[in-house]
């Protein structure tokens, strides 16, 4: 091949290159844009932001410490993605998980993070406060971990008790967590996965819907050959057979379900 055309050719490769990148979808998430950026997304109409909540705790000896967070993370660009109008504000990481002194629940195990229920309320409002400074009309709380579901259903309630002659809302959407209870055990059991095995905590449900979002924060290869883990590890149910595939029956409905919700809820109050 002459020198011409390898120069032609670099400059097509470098010319479609430019042009896909160009026509890359924008993040969603808003700790990547500009406040330029961000601007300019709610003057053109995102004024959806959800505030994913997730926590820092145990999940056995075989999923990270980081699993609600790297969950709540993946689910929201998602659903964001899916309503169209959304932005994601950054993982609210610090969460209640039981006593420090002396250590109850989650606390009993090395690496857990726990915060007081106030701080935690107040930290979500204060948040909130500040997106609606923003501009942002509907802001969403939804939370990866059962433990703190009603501190985020009693956030949205105050704020929208103090924004009564506001055109801002503050949405608790249930249906987030609600899918992981209902829905994804439900499927599991269709497969011929029995309640113990699906179990309640890092069990096979656990587990496979972190393989299915990122599977780095599973030890696959230690898990497959392990004896069953039980609560003197942190675990509740069995792990071992968890699979990224089986995971993917919960990926697909909390995104269905969460994207319906929002969007059922956001055009009941109406907008001036």
């Amino acid at each position: 091949m002459s020198a011409r055309w390898i120069v032609l050719l670099l400059f097509a490769v470098f010319c479609f290159a430019g042009s896909a990148l160009a026509q890359a979808p924008g993040s969603v998430f808003i700790e990547e844009l500009t406040w330029t950026e961000l601007r300019d997304a709610v003057a053109s109409g995102k004024t959806t932001i959800i505030i994913p909540v997730g926590g820092v705790e145990q999940s056995g000896p075989y999923v990270a410490l980081g699993k609600h967070n790297a969950r709540a993370r993946i689910l929201s660009e998602m659903i964001a993605r899916n309503l169209g109008n959304a932005l994601v504000a950054p993982v609210v990481t610090y969460v209640p998980e039981g006593d420090i002194d002396p250590p109850t629940g989650h606390m009993r195990f090395p690496g857990t993070i726990s915060i007081p229920t106030s701080t935690f309320r107040e930290t979500l409002r204060a948040a909130a406060l500040s997106f609606q400074a923003h501009g942002f009309r509907d802001i969403v709380l939804i939370g990866d971990h059962g433990g703190y579901q009603s501190d985020l259903k009693q956030v949205a309630d105050d704020l929208n008790r103090a924004w009564a002659k506001s055109p801002a809302r503050a949405h608790y959407v249930a249906a987030y967590y609600g899918a992981t209870q209902v829905a994804y055990i439900a499927a599991l059991r269709a497969q011929g996965y029995s309640t113990a095995e699906i179990g309640t905590h890092a069990g096979l449900a656990d587990t496979s819907l972190m393989l299915a979002l990122d599977p780095r924060l599973v030890r696959g290869d230690r898990l497959r050959g392990a004896a069953q883990p039980g609560p003197a590890q942190g675990v509740f149910g069995d792990p071992r057979r968890a699979t990224a595939a089986l995971g993917q029956l919960g990926v697909r409905e909390i995104v269905r379900q969460t994207t319906l919700a929002i969007q059922a809820e956001i055009p009941r109050r109406g907008k001036p």
